[in-house]
């Protein structure tokens, strides 16, 4: 017998979960994930500072690296204070309509860095296709561009998934399955006609992260087509070095985005530790190590900052 109108409801606010089972001792599972947040802010601002303070790496590939950075602050900070609250001061509440902001923003930040790492594949597609032509290909106009096309997409794509939530009305408790709020999670509290909030989820998904992976594996095929066709061993190495930092940083991208969304279509009857387990490598695995593989992988990075750090020492001495 289903559930009569009468127990449907609004909530005005929702509980967010840290780890289930271990909540006795969550408070010390705080400590590492301050510490994730802390490599993740510092890492991203001294990226953007090293770029936006050295003008040899004003150039289209560091430009694109530096609105990455600014997207992996954005969403650091968009989780920060639910995660901080849940594990650290074990405060689980949010305010409906808060929730509804901050997925907001997180699935918003999420489709702009999705459509970034397009572009960065479309950088380097150029600049090993065509490099006499680099810099007249990809223009500052249309470097900027890009990355106002991206803004532009992820807010209108996302935008109607809060007023789409909103109508609705919840009979299968309060309770989300993480420590921030996730579109498929609080969906799957709320009741009555949401075959319109599924069909548009997974036409987000296939639109913005299936669309940009999709071109970004095209682009690499076309790049490697044209890295076989070098003759030269070495220039295949070189040319192929130049994608590393990339390639990393779409994969730990894509796969916990992946994981998370098979987890939460096909996992209903797993344990609600392993959807707490993939929702977190979700939103810090790129940005704490996107500036660890970039400044590991990339010369000019590493130059750089040691130069503009080492002249800091210097001047306060």
């Amino acid at each position: 017998m289903g559930l009569s109108d009468s127990s449907w409801f609004q909530p005005s606010t929702l509980l967010l979960t840290g780890t289930p089972g271990l909540e006795a001792v969550q408070i010390r599972f705080s400590l590492p994930l301050c510490v994730m947040y802390l490599i993740a802010l510092l890492g991203n601002c001294t990226i953007l500072f090293v770029i936006k303070t050295t003008p040899s790496l004003h150039g289209p590939q560091y430009i694109l690296l530096s609105m990455l950075a600014a997207t992996d602050v954005d969403l650091s900070l968009s989780t920060l204070p639910t995660v901080l609250n849940v594990f650290l001061l074990s405060h689980r509440e949010i305010e409906f309509h808060s929730c509804l902001a901050q997925m907001f923003f997180i699935h918003t930040f999420s489709s702009i860095e999705s459509a970034i790492l397009l572009a960065m594949a479309f950088d380097r597609f150029v600049a090993i296709r065509n490099p006499l032509h680099y810099t007249v290909v990809l223009t500052l106009p249309r470097i900027i561009g890009m990355g106002i096309a991206a803004v532009v997409r992820g807010v209108m794509l996302m935008a109607p998934l809060p007023i789409l939530l909103k109508r609705l009305s919840f009979c299968k408790g309060v309770i989300l399955s993480h420590c921030y709020c996730y579109h498929p999670d609080v969906m799957k509290l709320a009741c009555g006609a949401v075959r319109v909030n599924i069909i548009y989820g997974f036409s987000l998904v296939v639109c913005s992260f299936g669309v940009d992976f999709m071109f970004i594996v095209i682009s690499y095929v076309l790049i490697l087509k044209t890295v076989l066709a070098i003759a030269s061993e070495d220039g295949q190495l070189k040319a192929l070095n130049t994608c590393v930092s990339h390639i990393f940083t779409v994969l730990m991208f894509y796969v916990p985005v992946i994981v998370l969304a098979l987890t939460h279509r096909f996992g209903t009857f797993t344990s609600p530790l392993l959807h707490v387990t993939m929702a977190n490598p979700f939103l810090l695995l790129t940005p704490v190590l996107n500036p660890s593989v970039y400044g590991s992988k990339t010369k000019q990075i590493r130059y750089a900052a040691h130069k503009v750090f080492r002249g800091r020492a210097n001047w306060l001495k």
